[in-house]
């Protein structure tokens, strides 16, 4: 199976993804998506709240498994994409469109995030 591994995107190894600019988007992946089935429940922080790379900033409950979400960058949360509260089902219609978890505003750049072609060879 072949998954959608997005060019312009960064990537953790926990397969969350962040775009690039003073302030991203974060998400998880086509591949970490498929892989927990239906999204059922998330937990994500609040406007305001900051997050250091690497760190567990919430939670993804699917009919599978339950996972906690990694920040791939660190700062200061700025917008929560609310709509996933009452539509979670979002996250695996479009993982990298309507299914955004969050929206940073940076501290400083991230340099240890994978390019797609790393990332596309992790999960081959």
């Amino acid at each position: 199976m072949s998954f959608e591994v997005p060019d312009d995107l960064r990537y953790l190894e926990s397969h969350e993804w962040t775009t690039d600019g003073d302030v991203v988007k974060v998400g998880i992946t086509d591949f970490a998506q498929d892989e927990l089935g239906d999204i059922v429940f998330l937990e994500l922080p609040a406007d305001g709240d900051e997050l250091s790379a690497g760190d567990a900033f919430g939670v993804i409950e699917s009919i599978k498994a339950v996972s906690d979400l990694y920040a791939p960058v660190s700062g200061e949360v700025v917008a929560v994409n609310e709509e996933l509260f009452d539509r979670p089902e979002l996250v695996n219609d479009d993982p990298y469109g309507d299914g955004w978890m969050l929206e940073v505003e940076l501290d400083e750049p991230s340099s240890d995030l994978l390019d797609a072609d790393a990332y596309a060879e992790q999960i081959a």
